[in-house]
């Protein structure tokens, strides 16, 4: 499986089995996200929005999402600490889930672009703790890839939302998923996917494209023309993936 991301750096060469058991660090890491994405919302209710239910949502999803990720950790980390590479990425996903908590908000644009902006800033840091501390692991990477793919679904339902673009714009966001769907209909879309920049330099792109749309000074049409630049780079990234594992099923 595959997603537009930068992910490719964080895989190691192999990794060491050991029986499932919860990394050390790990409910440390997930309780402290959740509570700065909580405190967060918090601080924006208090200082400026009204919305009131903005600290409910962070939470509901944040429990949600910080329980699958204890989960996931326990049963496919095998590394014995949680480490900083991961609690980056965690950081990145609590980000991701205070986006999806503000996204039937008006008038909040500037906070969307800052809080992408972070996300985005921080998606480069996690790969390169994993390197330099020696903890990249297969986890740490199917994690970074999926938080990757969720902020920009979340970004895209964001741009949409906030008419910058059409509804076309949330196949952005759906491309992975689907890429995902349609490898049960074909297996051979599971096959494995050779390291590639190229994907790397597209996940900034769609990232960065999308944050651009959602800026305030940017309005239509040039919003819509931003987005859709980034969703045929997308697309045409995905095609270029789809071939090589379909000449690669070929006998």
């Amino acid at each position: 499986m595959t997603s537009e991301s930068a992910s490719d750096n964080r895989l190691p060469a192999r990794a060491a089995a050991r029986p499932s058991a919860m990394p050390r660090g790990t409910l440390v890491a997930v309780v402290f996200a959740l509570g700065a994405a909580i405190a967060a919302a918090a601080l924006l209710d208090a200082l400026w929005l009204t919305v009131g239910t903005l600290v409910w949502r962070t939470a509901l999803v944040g429990v949600a999402g910080g329980a699958l990720v204890l989960w996931l950790a326990a049963r496919h980390l095998h590394t014995p600490v949680f480490g900083a590479a991961n609690t980056v990425t965690l950081a990145r996903a609590a980000l991701t889930v205070m986006l999806l908590a503000l996204l039937d908000v008006r008038g909040v644009e500037w906070w969307l672009v800052g809080l992408a902006t972070l996300a985005a800033a921080l998606d480069g840091v996690d790969g390169a703790l994993a390197r330099r501390r020696g903890e990249a692991s297969a986890f740490g990477a199917r994690f970074d890839m999926e938080v990757d793919a969720l902020l920009i679904l979340v970004l895209a339902a964001l741009v949409w939302q906030h008419g910058k673009a059409g509804v076309w714009i949330l196949l952005a966001g759906l491309l992975r998923y689907l890429f995902v769907a349609a490898s049960f209909l074909k297996p051979w879309i599971r096959g494995a996917l050779p390291p590639s920049r190229r994907r790397q330099t597209v996940c900034v792109v769609q990232i960065v494209s999308l944050i651009g749309a959602l800026v305030p000074l940017v309005t239509q049409p040039t919003s819509a023309a931003l987005a859709l630049a980034g969703l045929i780079v997308l697309i045409w990234s995905f095609a270029v993936d789809v071939a090589y594992l379909a000449r690669q099923a070929r006998p």
